[in-house]
């Protein structure tokens, strides 16, 4: 059970592994959005955007909706918003750790 925890864990970080994905997620923690928002937001092309979406969509990370002419997306799992969060505080805590290397060489 261990191993396929691990694994999960290896898969699931491989997917974020994208700026443009981690942008989109960022997005989508504010609530659903269809292509074309998440385009517009993000002034990213539309074949970028559909691309990394499809990899999300395939990792079951997002989830599209089909509404009318459009697909809107959402997250699958909201605790992805709270992933996102403690990763802004792990780098924050980094970079306080590097502002204070700097200061203590003064």
């Amino acid at each position: 059970m261990n191993t396929q925890l691990q694994a999960f864990k290896a898969e699931f970080f491989k997917a974020l592994a994208h700026p443009l994905r981690i942008r989109i997620l960022e997005l989508l923690c504010e609530g659903e959005r269809s292509v074309t928002e998440i385009q517009t937001l993000l002034e990213s092309e539309g074949s970028a955007v559909s691309q990394q979406l499809s990899i999300l969509r395939a990792k079951n990370i997002v989830v599209g909706v089909k509404q009318g002419k459009q697909v809107m997306y959402s997250l699958v799992d909201p605790m992805v918003a709270d992933l996102l969060a403690i990763t802004k505080d792990i780098f924050n805590n980094h970079l306080i750790h590097i502002i204070s290397i700097f200061e203590d060489q003064d």
